[in-house]
């Protein structure tokens, strides 16, 4: 089946528009999907909507939306209303700015859709924008209208097309500082942190999707066809809770040994050997000493004179 779009517009740099269209990149129409049904008759069950104070059901025709502007007072607004509210992106995507994609903080991050000319005259432009913006390794930032809301938007080449990701804006994404400032600097010994590091490189290996299975769908679809034909239903073995380890040392310790055991993860490519012993006398701090080690990516570029995004700032309080 074609892949059907659902927007189209234009995409627009500085004088230069082209005719586009956005399809959806993620789907979940294989996932399992559950009906209500009425216990005694086996029947489907329909939502309906209620008048909150006389009970009385709501046919679709009679609903309006409204905004609470003080205790049970609400100011209606009608659908078309909100439609005449007609901005710039509402069909266009203009790319106000292009930024290294290392700047883009992954919080702001939400749902991604693919981008592809609309028409064979489009290609060309689409191309010239495409190709632009991975020669010079930039992503683009405009704004879009989704679902009757104006979104900022980051687009980025992806094969013939373009990856277009919508972002969260400043206000919708929580500041981290209450949640971490609590966290107390720890003094990690050498010796501990090599047999983590350790640890670590054995399970040193690519992504591929193809290696990770929807465990959940799968028990899912074993229950449902167990069910269907009429079998017992054998419940999955519960794993035991992990809790806080109480000798951190011991658990590293076996840790590597179940590792030695159990041979190389996927995709890892590192020999089985005992990590180096460093003199267990020193120590650093996690939060402190190992920062110029494991600087974060944007520090990269800062250093070449660019400033950090804004975003990255926002969300780390």
């Amino acid at each position: 089946m074609a892949a059907r779009s659902s927007w189209k517009g234009y995409l627009k740099l500085s004088l230069v528009s082209c005719a586009v269209a956005l399809y959806p990149a993620n789907t979940t129409a294989e996932r399992i999907r559950f009906n209500n049904l009425n216990r005694e008759t086996g029947n489907r069950l329909k939502q309906q909507m209620v008048d909150a104070e006389t009970g009385d059901v709501v046919e679709r025709e009679d609903r309006v939306k409204g905004f609470e502007v003080s205790k049970g007072h609400y100011v209606e607004v009608e659908d078309d209303e909100i439609d005449d509210l007609a901005i710039e992106s509402s069909h266009t995507i203009d790319i106000e700015r292009f930024v290294p994609s290392d700047e883009l903080d992954p919080v702001y991050l939400d749902g991604s859709h693919y981008l592809a000319p609309d028409d064979k005259v489009a290609e060309e432009a689409f191309a010239v924008i495409r190709e632009a913006m991975a020669q010079e390794n930039m992503v683009g930032i405009g704004r879009l209208v989704l679902a009757r809301r104006e979104r900022i938007v980051v687009l980025q080449p992806r094969g013939k097309g373009m990856l277009l990701t919508s972002l969260r804006y400043k206000y919708e994404v929580r500041d981290a500082a209450p949640i971490f400032d609590g966290i107390e600097d720890v003094d990690v010994p050498e010796d501990m942190l090599d047999l983590a590091t350790h640890i670590i490189s054995r399970k040193k290996g690519h992504f591929d999707p193809e290696d990770y299975e929807d465990r959940y769908e799968k028990a899912l679809v074993e229950m449902l066809r167990a069910k269907g034909q009429g079998k017992p239903v054998r419940a999955p073995e519960k794993a035991p809770r992990p809790s806080n380890v109480v000798n951190l040392m011991d658990a590293l310790k076996r840790s590597i040994e179940a590792e030695k055991g159990g041979g190389k993860g996927k995709g890892g490519d590192h020999e089985d050997e005992t990590p180096r012993r460093r003199p267990a006398a020193k120590s650093r701090s996690a939060a402190k000493g190992s920062s110029a080690k494991r600087a974060p990516a944007e520090s990269a570029s800062a250093a070449k004179g660019g400033r950090k995004a804004a975003p990255k700032r926002a969300a780390r309080g």
